[in-house]
């Protein structure tokens, strides 16, 4: 089981022991496109027993924000900042025949801060690798035509990614350009009132999974 109280201690410990060794302009910000592509699952329940069907959360783009503090030259810290609406389908939902129902759409808050290693490179050509952590809040629920409600309940998660920057300027510092591409494991306890369609309240346990691609250039202070 994955404790999440532990991890954060932990990270927070990992960055303040580095950060004597911040460099005079430690700092970096990436505005990107992120192409959000949930790799999703759910069981569904009502009262505790199965009622068969999946889940299905469509990809979604939207432009995000990050800031990059580095610790040394090869060690930082990133904090991503976006908002990701998806639409939900309930799919082949035995109660209703196996048809798919629609469920509405949500927005994701998703945070994610993640410890980063830079490999020392010579060129302009700047990879690196990192993981982390990640915690969403959901807001903006919409029950669908069929529902008489719809909530969904914070996750807390880890992150792995793996990008590049290029160096525009050639100097230290200046404009980049940035592809990088992270894994995300987000996990929700999803409660659907189907009172006045079924009879029922629907309990789903959501697995959102997301790959998350992004591209977009930055400013190294």
């Amino acid at each position: 089981m994955f404790k999440s109280k532990y991890v954060l201690p932990a990270l927070a410990v990992a960055l303040m022991g580095t950060s004597a060794l911040a460099q005079d302009n430690p700092w970096q910000v990436r505005a990107r496109v992120l192409g959000v592509y949930p790799d999703e699952s759910g069981d569904l329940s009502v009262g505790g027993a199965a009622l068969g069907g999946d889940v299905d959360i469509d990809a979604g783009y939207v432009p995000e924000l990050d800031i990059t503090y580095f610790f040394t030259d090869t060690i930082s810290a990133e904090l991503i900042l976006g908002v990701t609406p998806h639409d939900v389908t309930a799919t082949n939902v035995a109660a209703v025949g196996g048809a798919d129902v629609d469920i509405g759409d949500v927005t994701l808050l998703p945070p994610t801060l993640t410890l980063q290693y830079h490999l020392p490179t010579e060129g302009r050509f700047k990879p690196y690798i990192g993981a982390g952590v990640n915690y969403t809040i959901f807001f903006d629920e919409d029950a669908g035509p069929v529902a008489d409600g719809i909530d969904y309940d914070p996750s807390f998660g880890l992150a792995l990614q793996a990008g590049f920057d290029v160096d525009m300027d050639g100097e230290p510092g200046g404009w980049l350009f940035n592809v990088d591409v992270k894994k995300i494991w987000i996990n929700t306890d999803v409660t659907v009132d189907f009172t006045t369609a079924l009879g029922a309240t629907v309990d789903a346990d959501v697995n959102i999974d997301p790959v998350i691609v992004g591209v977009g250039f930055g400013y190294k202070f």
